[in-house]
């Protein structure tokens, strides 16, 4: 017999209610049931960082966490950084930087520099370098999305 658990939580400023079976990942969540298609799942064991989304305000890995530990939480994917249909700070930074090529790895390192961006303003580029620690890209080289990083953090406050 399978065992469901009932959640409530908000995703990308939407309240949703679920019931869930208990050992559904976040990222399968958000892809398979929401069809949050832009939280990408690449190695599921944290490592990669192309899952990541913001729990609370704070990113985390998705391929991690399972989607009953996000009851009552507010989730927001790289779909909710957008505000009235308009790309968000970081998200134009990477665009005008040329910080993606295949796109795969870029919506992790968007919603881990939005979360930096939002926490630390006037961010180092210390802080910058070890907010991008663990996020995996294998066409950029890291020169573009660290330009795109910086753009972003000299616009100041907000996303």
């Amino acid at each position: 017999m399978r065992q469901f658990t009932p959640i409530e939580l908000t995703v990308n400023g939407r309240p949703v209610e679920a019931s869930l079976k208990p050992n559904l990942t976040l990222a399968d969540y958000l892809r398979d049931e929401l069809d949050l298609t832009g939280t990408h799942v690449g190695c599921e064991h944290g490592t990669c960082g192309s899952c990541t989304v913001l729990v609370d305000g704070q990113p985390i890995r998705s391929c991690l966490m399972l989607a009953i530990q996000a009851d009552s939480c507010e989730v927001t994917t790289v779909e909710g950084l957008s505000e009235a249909g308009e790309l968000s700070k970081v998200q134009r930074a990477f665009n005008a930087n040329h910080a993606m090529q295949c796109g795969f790895c870029t919506p992790g390192f968007v919603v881990s520099l939005t979360a930096l961006t939002r926490q630390e303003p006037a961010a180092t580029e210390e802080q910058l370098r070890a907010t991008l620690d663990g996020h995996l890209c294998r066409c950029t080289g890291y020169q573009n999305i660290l330009k795109a990083g910086r753009e972003a953090l000299s616009h100041g406050e907000g996303s």
